[in-house]
């Protein structure tokens, strides 16, 4: 089991807080406000809370940028959320709505919507547009961690 502490931002309240590498799979709970930091489900990431979910996580991000007038968006969403639970907690799933979140949709020059940003380190490291399955999406994020990770 790795004693590696990693950082991990609550979605409720937005501390990091410091996790073992190898407890991350035990349900931890927020030093701050007590809530899970892992809840099988999406965060909702706005253009108040973005930088810091996405620059103090030491786990990849995966952003899906939408919109609630987007027909692909609305199908993407139930797979969405099963990712969450799939990939939790070895990488965070979040959701930017593009309307209401015009100031971070901006700045990575969202231009279509579904568009998926990978995140690691505080950097998008990979990005896909277009709806897709939840077997894609798991797929996809597995082989870009794995290929960035460090050895």
């Amino acid at each position: 089991m790795s004693t590696d502490k990693l950082h991990v931002v609550c979605p409720g309240c937005g501390a990091a807080n410091r996790v073992p590498e190898g407890r991350l799979g035990d349900r931890p709970r927020c030093a701050g406000c007590r809530q899970p930091l892992f809840t099988a489900h999406p965060v909702t990431l706005t253009d108040a809370n973005f930088d810091r979910q996405i620059g103090r996580s030491d786990i990849p991000v995966l952003v899906d940028f939408w919109a609630e007038w987007c027909g692909p968006c609305k199908a993407m969403a139930p797979a969405f959320a099963q990712a969450a639970a799939q990939l939790e907690p070895f990488v965070r799933l979040a959701k930017v709505n593009v309307d209401e979140a015009a100031g971070v949709a901006g700045r990575y020059r969202i231009q279509s919507i579904p568009t998926l940003c990978l995140f690691m380190g505080g950097k998008e490291i990979a990005r896909r547009s277009g709806a897709m399955p939840l077997g894609a999406i798991v797929q996809w994020v597995q082989q870009e961690t794995a290929t960035r990770r460090p050895t």
